[in-house]
């Protein structure tokens, strides 16, 4: 199989063509060019359906959330109350990529930015929503500039606004930049920042769907998972279930970055091994470095070793394994990183992301963090082991209010698993040994 790259390119300069993104035969900057490349027809087949035949038709597609949790996301939306009593509803796209490791939104959004609006006016039909919103990382400032001008076009050609495209459906778009909070990219705390609070996750239930934004129903899904919904529309359920190769319907956009040949990201059929994308696609380690393991899913995953890289990534194999697919967007640990100082370093940021909510997040990442700096130091000593182990059951699921602290535990706790005789080198020899 022969696989398409999709992004190589990281500067901030809109002028400079991104020859590497393959979608289509160029970027899809502006309408006349995403319209030629057969756009915005998925959006006039949905409003020729009823909002919960679109919510069926997604739903049988088995169409899983891409943000990292994996839900089925027409089951999503039939939660959402469809009875008429609700004027208002909202329909969000968190595109607050903060995920340290993760930069395949920012790929979609500056490549193709009408392929995500044209989603999520087909996901705002569905449930009926008026009002929708952009949550946008701070730092994406290009893919800002990119929407916003593509937001304008949108509402030029009558596909936002009143009446769209003469049907009577009404659809208001808005573009929120967010000021950089890690806590923004869970959906209550999203919330919370949307209407001008602070960005603390909300106890649930109620959920989102029936009392969201401003106490209304409301639907926040990741940027990846509202790019599917046109194609979805376009090509039927059975279509989109045949791109996978097991488990998991649809293809991904997976990434690779650390000492590999060629990081990067591709869009793959759901359920590619951890050996393809490595070798395959990124072309495997760099020269002179060797694999020791990788975190699959962004930072807040747990290790997978050379064990596993024959696994299926995909939600159920990846969790058999005894990690998480999250994003889909992986870190590699070269056999010449310092193991402690790669989880000291995203420890370091989890804890200065915490929102201070619940006592166990806001105490326990500082803690952590500090003694993950000492055995660095070479200050350690060997019963910091035993304490780090206990704040990975403790930070752990169902002790804190949201997921960032057991997120944050999951590379410490499998770092711990795995690589423990550095741990141990580290206080033996009082000093780091990779330095």
């Amino acid at each position: 199989m022969t696989w398409k790259k999709y992004w190589t390119d990281t500067t901030d300069d809109m002028e400079r063509p991104l020859t590497e993104h393959i979608s289509f035969d160029r970027p899809c900057y502006n309408l006349r060019d995403y319209e030629m490349n057969g756009g915005y027809q998925a959006l006039r087949k949905a409003l020729t359906l009823s909002p919960e035949n679109i919510t069926n038709i997604v739903q049988a597609s088995d169409l899983k959330g891409r943000g990292g949790a994996g839900f089925n996301t027409g089951m999503k939306w039939s939660f959402v109350p469809m009875n008429g009593d609700y004027p208002v509803k909202y329909l969000i796209a968190n595109a607050d990529e903060m995920e340290p490791g993760t930069f395949k939104d920012r790929m979609l959004m500056e490549g193709n930015p009408h392929q995500l609006i044209e989603g999520m006016i087909i996901s705002a039909f569905a449930i009926q929503a008026n009002i929708s919103y952009i949550f946008l990382r701070w730092a994406y400032k290009k893919a800002g500039r990119l929407l916003k001008h593509a937001m304008d076009e949108a509402y030029a050609a009558g596909y936002l606004g009143k009446n769209i495209l003469g049907t009577g459906y009404n659809l208001e778009m808005y573009l929120h930049t967010g000021v950089g909070r890690y806590i923004c990219g869970e959906e209550t705390a999203l919330l919370n920042a949307l209407e001008g609070k602070r960005a603390t996750p909300r106890a649930k239930p109620p959920f989102p769907q029936v009392s969201g934004l401003f106490g209304k129903p409301t639907i926040v899904n990741n940027v990846e998972t509202l790019c599917n919904i046109p194609h979805i529309i376009n090509n039927g359920p059975e279509w989109f279930k045949s791109l996978g190769k097991g488990n998991d319907a649809g293809t991904k956009i997976y990434g690779v970055s650390g000492r590999v040949k060629k990081p990067g990201l591709w869009e793959l059929p759901m359920g590619v091994s951890m050996r393809e994308l490595i070798e395959d696609c990124a072309g495997g380690m760099a020269n002179g470095y060797g694999f020791r393991g990788a975190l699959p899913g962004g930072a807040s995953t747990d290790f997978l070793v050379k064990e596993h890289l024959d696994i299926s990534l995909d939600f159920k194999s990846v969790a058999v394994a005894g990690s998480r697919l999250g994003t889909g967007t992986m870190i590699i640990l070269d056999d010449h990183t310092c193991p402690v100082g790669f989880v000291h370093n995203l420890e370091h940021f989890f804890a200065q992301e915490s929102c201070g909510w619940c006592t166990p997040c806001r105490e326990g990442l500082p803690w952590t963090e500090k003694i993950l700096l000492s055995i660095e130091r070479g200050e350690g000593k060997p019963e910091d082991l035993n304490l780090l182990e206990t704040h990975t059951r403790f930070l752990g699921p169902g002790n804190t209010f949201c997921a960032l602290a057991p997120g944050a535990m999951e590379p410490l706790q499998s770092a711990l698993k795995y690589f423990r005789e550095d741990f141990e080198r580290h206080i033996d020899q009082k000093k780091c040994p990779w330095r």
